[in-house]
């Protein structure tokens, strides 16, 4: 038993640290996309974001919906990068 015990401390420490990153989405308001070109602005500035997977954006609704790997990015890289677009954004609710 001991035997195993060391091999899954030893497996785990050589884990990548990216076996351990989720998955996140997290809906980021932004109020200010004030006419249909304006998504285009805030979709490129969060694509360019390390990490960002997938974003949807919705004039109608003024958000943007980001899913990204939270081991190489976090919400507050996206708000940032929004707001060096010229669109500053707040995360809606909680991410998941």
């Amino acid at each position: 038993m001991k035997n195993l015990s060391r091999l899954f401390v030893v497996a785990l420490l050589a884990a990548p640290i990216s076996a351990f990153a989720a998955t996140r989405t997290v809906t980021l308001n932004v109020p200010g996309m004030t006419c249909p070109v304006c998504p285009i602005t805030v979709r490129k500035a969060l694509r360019d974001v390390p990490g960002v997977e997938k974003v949807d954006v919705r004039y109608a609704k003024k958000e943007a919906i980001v899913t990204y790997d939270n081991a190489r990015t976090d919400v507050a890289a996206l708000t940032k990068a929004t707001a060096d677009a010229g669109y500053p954004s707040k995360p809606e609710g909680r991410s998941k």
